[in-house]
């Protein structure tokens, strides 16, 4: 067993060397004058004591200077970093050690993008600044009492506070800086001087439960996306549908699992062959092309026979999409999961520019490297422009595609200056799942065993069924698909790291599976607590005018006081640790993210905790979704009054337009 309780070692460790048996991060850019990198340094310094000060702080500069952060290498534990038994970790409290565990899953090789870097998804969401952080968190936890508070500053650990058991063992917040020196430029000098990090939301807070997650969300996406604009009557099998779209890296693939598991025939793009080849190797994708032509046929192919494949081509999305222009093979469907949230820093390659010829370029001629990624989301676009006029629906998945598109000037809006393309929220998720209180439930069992995994499985199930049986019609095919999604899921093989699983519920979907943990815990039927969290695709966790709000029509879309309140709110009500974020998924600056994690063992305080916090997640999210006009968000709230006497919403009156007309035409 480790000894967590350590944290800063009495005697220097070696010197490091590069481990290249993992991937790493792209070079970050060099923004510090001298003066900053000084600042830089001494900011690292004072992880250590004097002594070693000398040693260090050339070490440091070299990092600095090499790779554009100060990562710590050399403190960099020499055990392995996994989701070990919650039993293991020796901790005094068991939420400490729930929380332990889901920090160690997040730095898992097998689960992080770049583990050595604290990177663990969507190339700079991170966990931590530097290996001292995460030294002194652990030791933090593994000392900590139940009525301690750990306050965590952007990866910081500022330290342990008195508090009390009914408060929060941790709160966390990320890049929660001013708001006039959120840019993208203040955000690189403020994560190279050490003050603050991006930690996209369910990464810096500790949910991350490797891609499993993302693969629901595109299922039901995709499913939903088909039900819209294609009318297919047959909710869980898309055969001979076509879905176009691009990114491997980061997300692990998961648009390639989630179509199969849709039963569509996918076609993917990936630039990077080491993400590529690995995503092929661990079966996340069916079939691997560098050939266009040889692609074509064998999706044309499999199209006609209704196979369920995803077909990855090595190579850039803007080739594969000029190609099909050209050879007219028009998809159904199609989006891009490319990680232009961070543009500049290889989260899009540009077309003509191989991977390693971009990552060199990033390094050393950034100017050209930026006019390169605007001239190829031009022709990105062109093609897709072509490609929908033929017939193809293609929507943005909030990561900043049409965003960084538009500033690029391509071709990208309708004439009243809105987007041509809705994101996936505005038109398929947030009218068809979050206005009704559906999104991503997760849970952890901390066993780590895949017998708890199981019982919890059938649980959900059970509890999915019940509420399907006695439902209105307009949901009942989100119980349905996620239904379909639980029984699937063992199928495909999607845990990685944690023994963990999501699902789309809402408030009472939540609660009743929740409480049906809780009871299995106290009853034997599942052996050690049960963390329980949600992702940042949510009804009322994250504030994101692109991606998850981006169907709040109200003027407020740019505002942030759902996800503040969500986080304030889930800190009172029983949260086991909270976390607000500047930045998500689509980039810094451009989202707050609140979320939580509890944990809940099978006592009557974790019934009561259930009972006030989950609840409260959901339905704030709802009654902002109501205020702002949406038609389901509204009945769903007026049906959560009836049933809740203690809950009184302040619901919107409509206006009739017919007024307005009148009104302003008369003026």
């Amino acid at each position: 067993m480790n000894d967590y309780t350590v944290g800063i070692p009495t005697d220097l460790p070696e010197a490091p060397i590069l481990d290249n048996s993992v991937p790493h991060a792209p070079k970050r850019p060099q923004v510090l004058n001298d003066a900053d990198k000084r600042l830089a340094v001494e900011n690292s310094l004072r992880y250590f004591p004097s002594a070693w000060h000398e040693e260090l702080a050339s070490e440091f500069l070299q990092e600095l200077e090499e790779f554009g952060h100060i990562y710590m290498y050399r403190f960099r534990p020499d055990y392995d970093i996994y989701a070990r038994p919650i039993s293991e970790y020796g901790a005094i409290s068991n939420s400490a050690a729930a929380m332990m565990l889901m920090i160690e899953n997040n730095l898992d090789p097998e689960v992080a993008q770049y583990p050595h870097e604290l990177v663990t998804y969507g190339t700079n969401g991170s966990v931590f600044q530097n290996w001292a952080q995460y030294l002194l968190t652990m030791q933090y936890l593994s000392t900590m009492r139940d009525d301690q508070t750990l306050v965590m500053y952007s990866g910081h650990p500022l330290g342990l506070f008195p508090s009390s058991a009914d408060a929060p063992i941790a709160i966390v917040t990320n890049g929660m800086v001013i708001p006039n020196y959120s840019s993208q430029h203040d955000y690189e000098r403020m994560n190279a001087l050490g003050v603050s990090q991006y930690g996209q939301m369910t990464a810096g807070s500790y949910m991350y439960i490797g891609p499993q997650g993302i693969v629901h969300g595109t299922t039901i996406t995709i499913l939903n996306a088909a039900r819209k604009y294609l009318d297919l009557p047959d909710q869980n099998d898309l055969g001979g549908v076509l879905y176009v779209t691009s990114g491997l890296g980061g997300m692990s693939g998961a648009q390639a699992k989630a179509a199969v598991i849709s039963g569509a025939v996918c076609i993917i793009a990936e630039i990077d062959p080491i993400a590529a080849k690995k995503r092929y190797s661990q079966g996340w994708l069916t079939e691997l092309y560098d050939d266009l032509d040889l692609l074509s046929s064998r999706a044309r192919d499999a199209v006609q026979r209704k196979e369920a494949v995803s077909i990855g081509y090595q190579g850039n999305i803007v080739d594969l999409l000029e190609y099909l222009v050209e050879n007219e093979l028009t998809p159904d469907l199609a989006s891009d999961q490319t990680s232009l949230h961070n543009p500049w820093l290889g989260g899009y390659m540009p077309v003509g520019v191989g991977f390693d010829d971009g990552r060199k370029m990033i390094k050393d001629d950034p100017v050209l490297f930026k006019k390169e990624v605007r001239n190829s989301l031009q022709r990105h676009v062109d093609s897709i422009n072509e490609l929908c006029n033929r017939g193809t629906v293609f929507w943005d998945y909030g990561n900043a595609f049409l965003l960084e598109a538009s500033r690029a000037g391509a071709d990208v809006f309708e004439n009243d200056g809105s987007f041509r393309y809705p994101s996936y929220v505005e038109n398929i998720m947030g009218p068809m799942c979050f206005d009704y209180g559906f999104g991503p439930f997760r849970w952890v069992c901390t066993s780590g065993t895949t017998e708890d995994l199981a019982v919890t499985d059938q649980i959900a199930m059970n509890v999915l069924r019940d509420l399907a049986d006695n439902c209105l019609e307009e949901i009942i095919t989100q119980y349905e698909d996620n239904i379909h999604w639980i029984a699937q899921a063992d199928k495909h093989d999607l845990v990685v790291g944690s023994k963990a699983r999501i699902l789309y519920a809402d408030e009472k979907g939540r609660t009743k599976i929740a409480l049906e943990f809780n009871r299995a815990i106290a009853e034997g039927h599942v052996s050690a607590p049960i963390v329980l969290g949600r992702d940042h695709h949510d009804v009322g966790g994250t504030d994101s005018p692109y991606r998850e709000t981006a169907n709040i029509t109200d003027g407020s879309m740019f505002t942030a006081d759902m996800a503040v309140h969500n986080f304030v709110g889930d800190s009172f009500r029983g949260a086991t640790w909270t976390s607000l974020h500047n930045g998500g998924g689509v980039g810094w600056g451009e989202v707050i993210n609140g979320g939580f994690g509890l944990v809940i063992d099978g006592s009557a305080d974790s019934q009561k905790r259930i009972e006030s916090m989950i609840s409260w997640d959901v339905i704030n999210g709802l009654a902002r979704r109501s205020w702002a006009r949406n038609e389901a968000a509204i009945s769903t709230i007026s049906v959560a009054t009836e049933l809740d006497d203690r809950l009184d919403v302040t619901m919107p009156n409509i206006v009739d337009s017919k007024v307005l007309d009148s009104v302003f035409e008369s003026r």
